[in-house]
């Protein structure tokens, strides 16, 4: 046997939740459990288990190692030519406050009954979750590190309906986006208390405003749909084992290629993008990625050109270019593949007063609603919740159901504004899907409003 390692997780969770005034069954589990990776003679095996004893452990290696002398001579790489870290250590990210549920639940109930403040709010809920993960790996190349985690997941939506027309607004999105590392001033960080009437208020606005206009005009994004338009658009199209092939029969390619890196121009002058782990209170960040890679903030895009990909050890061996620590599981079941972590655009120097004031006719977009992208993460349409007119450098009206579309690498090209450090705001997702066997795994991103030139944008407007 060339190579051993054993990572185990222990995750505990809680989910209180609200739907229309009436408290829902709490929810909670634990999910433990470890994963054995074994190279022999070039090959590579892994295998799962619940079993933490002695014997369940013994019985995991095993399997492993019959898998690894299978796959021996018939991978596409020799995995005993990959180096193996040593790294010892541990981190420890943001902690929890204590968790009362019944302050927190009397939170919930009282943000729902403000949702209610007309009879066309239709739905409405509230809810609050919280994880705690621990983390070890051990490997026989001397290896030793555990990590321990505490995530917040604040959400609350309210649905307004009028005749044909339904609207709905939400608190960072319905697909949790406020989501991060830390305790209870999570919830003070997303503007939690008081949402209720905020959401509500604004749902029954928008089913008063027009369509969104048609045509190709100027586009402010918020960080909340920066945020979905980092993910899709940049995110996964630069995930190496995606532009390996690796993805190309479940989640698709990529329209970038292994030639592009380093001199490619993927968006405007103006375009930073980082992966950062070290920005403790984010959704994805840590020390070490789940094969003991050392992480640290590296830039993938640097003024418009893309320098690297997203793409662990293995993967980096196997491309012969360099990469980042992002190999990453979503569970002690699931093998680590190449997966976003913390995925930034570094803030610019335009206030957002100063974007406003320099658009003579545009809409500025918030909160992903939809989203649509091609197999190869290049042509894209996504609509948002909200948006508001600009007109001749002033915020107009709301308008409803705002889209718009384009393709990737001609879009950030047109990126003419980028926020500065004041309007940078930190989100995330826990739900994103990628590998097989499928795993959902944590993501975080953080973004300033930024500015694009001449987007398609429509709405139904007439």
């Amino acid at each position: 046997m060339d190579f051993c390692s054993l990572r185990v997780v222990d995750e505990t969770s809680e989910q209180l939740r609200v739907r229309q005034d009436v408290l829902q069954p709490l929810s909670t589990s634990r999910n433990r459990g470890a994963m054995v990776t074994v190279i022999d003679n070039g090959g590579y095996g892994y295998a799962a288990t619940s079993d933490l004893t002695l014997g369940g452990l013994q019985e995991a290696i095993r399997r492993a190692q019959h898998w690894a002398q299978t796959s021996a001579g018939r991978s596409i790489i020799d995995y005993s030519s990959v180096p193996q870290t040593d790294a010892k250590g541990s981190y420890s990210g943001p902690g929890f406050d204590d968790w009362s549920r019944k302050d927190l639940i009397a939170l919930l109930m009282q943000e729902s009954r403000d949702c209610k403040l007309d009879g066309r709010i239709v739905d409405w809920y509230a809810s609050i979750g919280k994880t705690h993960s621990e983390q070890l790996y051990l490997s026989t190349a001397g290896a030793d590190i555990q990590q321990e985690f505490h995530y917040i997941i604040p959400n609350m939506a309210a649905t307004a309906n009028q005749g044909v027309d339904t609207q709905t607004r939400s608190l960072g999105g319905q697909y949790n986006g406020f989501c991060r590392q830390g305790g209870m001033e999570v919830l003070q960080q997303a503007g939690f208390h008081g949402a209720g009437k905020r959401i509500a208020h604004e749902a029954l606005a928008l089913l008063a405003a027009p369509d969104c206009p048609n045509g190709k005009m100027d586009l402010l994004l918020m960080p909340e749909q920066m945020m979905l338009q980092i993910h899709e658009s940049i995110g996964h199209p630069i995930e190496l084992d995606r532009i390996l092939g690796d993805e190309r029969n479940f989640a698709g390619t990529s329209f970038v290629t292994l030639d592009m890196f380093g001199h490619f121009k993927y968006g405007s002058d103006l375009l930073n993008v980082s992966y950062d782990p070290s920005r403790a209170e984010q959704f994805a960040s840590y020390q070490w990625d789940d094969e003991g890679q050392a992480a640290a903030k590296t830039y993938v895009i640097r003024h418009g050109v893309l320098e690297r990909p997203l793409g662990g050890h293995v993967s980096q061996a196997r491309a012969g270019v360099a990469g980042v620590a992002n190999s990453r599981a979503c569970d002690w079941n699931r093998p680590p593949i190449d997966r976003m972590a913390n995925l930034n655009i570094e803030p610019g120097a335009t206030s957002l007063a100063d974007m406003i004031a320099s658009v003579e006719y545009g809409v500025l977009m918030d909160t992903n609603l939809s989203w649509s992208i091609d197999d190869s993460r290049n042509k894209f349409q996504f609509g948002c919740e909200f948006g508001q007119l600009i007109k001749d450098g002033e915020l107009q009206g709301l308008v409803k159901n705002p889209n718009y579309r384009g393709i990737s690498e001609s879009f950030w090209r047109s990126l003419k504004a980028v926020g500065d450090e004041a309007s940078f705001a930190v989100m995330g997702t826990p739900f994103c899907g990628k590998g097989e066997p499928s795993q959902v795994i944590r993501v975080g991103h953080a973004s300033p409003p930024c500015l694009f030139n001449q987007v398609e944008v429509f709405g139904g407007q007439a």
